[in-house]
């Protein structure tokens, strides 16, 4: 029993230290210190540039994550021989991630993006296939909680830090490349790296076939699958339409000057950092000890789309507030359990790694088709009002798609 606490321990130091950290140095990127870059270097449009970029790291980490994946299927050995994959992966995230603010042309910042997208997907995709090979099913609900809380605090957090910063992004962009390095220690650290499952590995496999392997996706028993994909999708969708674009929306829809856009930012953070850790170290255990995974997430998007809803009723600083707690919170309850339910309408365990490449797919996806969205709208119709509505019926759509789940409770 005590071996297992501190086993259960080391899991949630490892996978939610992996998480916090991984995800404050991207969002203090994509989220403030990157658009500000673009401002500064003098982009004529910068609201359409960044939707661009981001739907570029998008696609190329939709390849990397799924091939990646696939790779530790083979191998079967995430946290042992694949380790130099998230250390390797840290290091070139690190450099990348830090050249994005050298760059003095809009070209350098998407290119320096793109090779730190690769970084840090080589990163996630051992790492979150791990949890289900590690972590026994009664457990997974308190695990999932904290990789998927880490996400939302890491993002939270990460925002606060680039406001902070804003005024020096240079120091940002190192102190980001720092946390990538130090995530991949910690996991290295915390979670077992000796430890070998089922090996699928064949030396003398051909490359072609580990290809085709890699981007063949579930099709036998997959409907539950690929409803909880769509669902993931449309939250990702809706959350990053908002999320990527908060400094641009505070500045050009609320009216806020560079200074007061960055404290906004400071407290809409602080805001989220709290509710989210209320509902990591609630939802995820209520969910294993009460056996469901579905009504939590359909809460989470309900509580999603009311946070929405404030900026568009509320066109002001307080609109953004709430935006924050209402809809951080619901983001924060789906992130606890995200892990939990995915690995859990899994239809082959042993195919974990490439399958659940295929769901962080949906993240990517998402990210790219969020930004596009809000980059549209803005430059179809010069505002950011209809970004909200929109956004309203994507959740929607994610709640009905959980719903319709059935392998599931």
């Amino acid at each position: 029993m005590k071996n297992s606490r501190v086993r259960n321990g080391n899991f949630v130091i490892g996978f939610g230290g992996f998480a916090i950290l991984q995800n404050m140095g991207f969002y203090m990127i994509a989220a403030v210190l990157m658009p500000q870059r673009l401002k500064d270097i003098g982009v004529d449009n910068p609201d359409a540039l960044l939707g661009t970029i981001s739907a570029a790291g998008a696609m190329i980490s939709l390849f990397v994550n799924v091939f990646v994946g696939s790779l530790s299927d083979r191998t079967r050995s995430r946290l042992g021989k694949r380790a130099p994959w998230y250390l390797i992966g840290s290091i070139v995230s690190a450099i990348s991630f830090y050249s994005i603010g050298i760059p003095s042309t809009g070209l350098g910042v998407l290119i320096a993006y793109c090779f730190a997208n690769v970084g840090q997907n080589m990163m996630t995709a051992p790492v979150v296939a791990a949890i289900s090979d590690l972590v026994p099913e009664q457990n997974r609900g308190k695990i999932s909680a904290s990789y998927g809380g880490g996400i939302t605090i890491g993002q939270a957090f990460g925002t606060l830090l680039g406001s902070f910063l804003i005024f020096d992004t240079g120091v940002g962009f190192g102190l980001a490349a720092t946390m990538y390095v130090i995530a991949s220690i910690i996991a290295f650290i915390f979670l077992p790296h000796n430890e070998y499952y089922h090996v699928k590995e064949d030396s003398n496999e051909k490359l072609f076939k580990i290809i085709l392997y890699s981007f063949t996706p579930p099709i036998k028993k997959a409907r539950d699958f690929w409803l909880a994909f769509v669902c993931r999708t449309c939250l990702i969708v809706a959350y990053q339409m908002v999320a990527a674009y908060q400094l641009y929306i505070l500045e050009n829809y609320i009216g806020q000057d560079k200074s007061a856009s960055a404290g906004i930012i400071s407290m809409m953070s602080v805001i989220t950092m709290v509710v989210a850790f209320v509902a990591t170290i609630v939802s995820g255990p209520v969910s294993d000890k009460i056996g469901r995974r579905k009504p939590p997430v359909i809460i989470a998007c309900i509580l999603y789309g009311i946070g929405i809803m404030m900026p568009l009723i509320l066109p002001s600083v307080m609109g953004m507030l709430l935006f924050a707690g209402i809809a951080g919170l619901g983001y924060g309850m789906y992130m606890s359990v995200d892990q939990a339910l995915n690995i859990d309408v899994l239809p082959n365990k042993e195919d974990a790694g490439k399958d659940l490449g295929f769901l962080n797919v949906a993240s990517c996806a998402g990210q790219a088709i969020g930004a596009g969205i809000t980059s549209i709208i803005v430059t179809v119709t010069n505002g950011y009002v209809m970004v909200f509505p929109l956004a309203i019926i994507i959740t929607v759509i994610a709640a009905i798609s959980v719903w319709k789940i059935k392998s599931v409770q």
